[in-house]
């Protein structure tokens, strides 16, 4: 059973939705601020969360860049605020999706179960779906010894690498920023992020072979790991 996290001030509208979900099948968490939405993440970790736009402490966008910060379960944006500008807004601080007011019960639970699928198909909760292992052809990525082999040759990666290499593969045709991964990765204090994390990219391509090519740059947003080979996104 998935767990949702329904993050929504408006209480007969935050029912509603964890009625509806609870009739699909789902196992759901309300939280009407974002100090509480915050707390939940921390105690369990939930499937996909739903997250309103306007919150009585700070607004959605806040709520999801600090989930980004450390966490990679879906975030399907809520709110009425529904031009271009804000969707796109929405979009590049982490959120995966977006879900307009007012919106219907139907689409509220496609969209949760296509976040759901997409979960299952990349892995991402917690950058590994709870594998231990990720194959990826002639590669190897073993999670619970935090080392990785090559048409299996044990490769020589520093823990920065590996971590990096972690993210990217667990979750393929997802792009990250720099200033996700260095979050993730090195911390939200550490400075100079941009040149770390391009310097860690080009060890990993050269250290990867031919699979390097998979790691893309999205020009204007970082990188991504591609499933098969392609140039990189203009």
């Amino acid at each position: 059973m998935s767990l949702v996290l329904v993050v929504e001030d408006e209480v007969d509208l935050s029912e509603v939705m964890r009625d509806r979900l609870v009739a699909d099948g789902h196992e759901v968490v309300v939280a009407q601020s974002g100090a509480a939405a915050m707390a939940a993440v921390s105690t369990r970790m939930p499937d996909v969360v739903l997250l309103d736009w306007m919150l009585p402490d700070m607004d959605g966008l806040a709520v999801c860049r600090r989930l980004r910060q450390q966490h990679l379960m879906p975030i399907i944006m809520v709110t009425a605020r529904g031009d271009e500008v804000d969707r796109v807004l929405g979009l590049e601080v982490g959120a995966d999706d977006y879900l307009v007011k007012p919106f219907s019960l139907r689409e509220l639970l496609a969209r949760v179960r296509a976040m759901l699928r997409r979960v299952d198909l990349e892995g991402r909760r917690q950058g590994t779906g709870g594998a231990e292992k990720i194959q990826v052809g002639a590669l190897t990525v073993d999670v619970a010894s935090h080392g990785a082999t090559l048409e299996g040759k044990p490769m020589h990666l520093t823990r920065k690498e590996f971590e990096l290499l972690t993210v990217l593969v667990a979750n393929p045709g997802r792009a990250f920023s720099r200033e996700f991964l260095v979050q993730r990765i090195w911390g939200s204090d550490f400075e100079g992020f941009d040149r770390a994390v391009d310097t860690h990219v080009t060890r990993l391509r050269k250290k990867l072979g031919a699979l390097g090519e998979r790691i893309v740059t999205v020009w204007g947003v970082g990188y991504r790991f591609n499933s098969e080979t392609e140039k990189d996104s203009f």
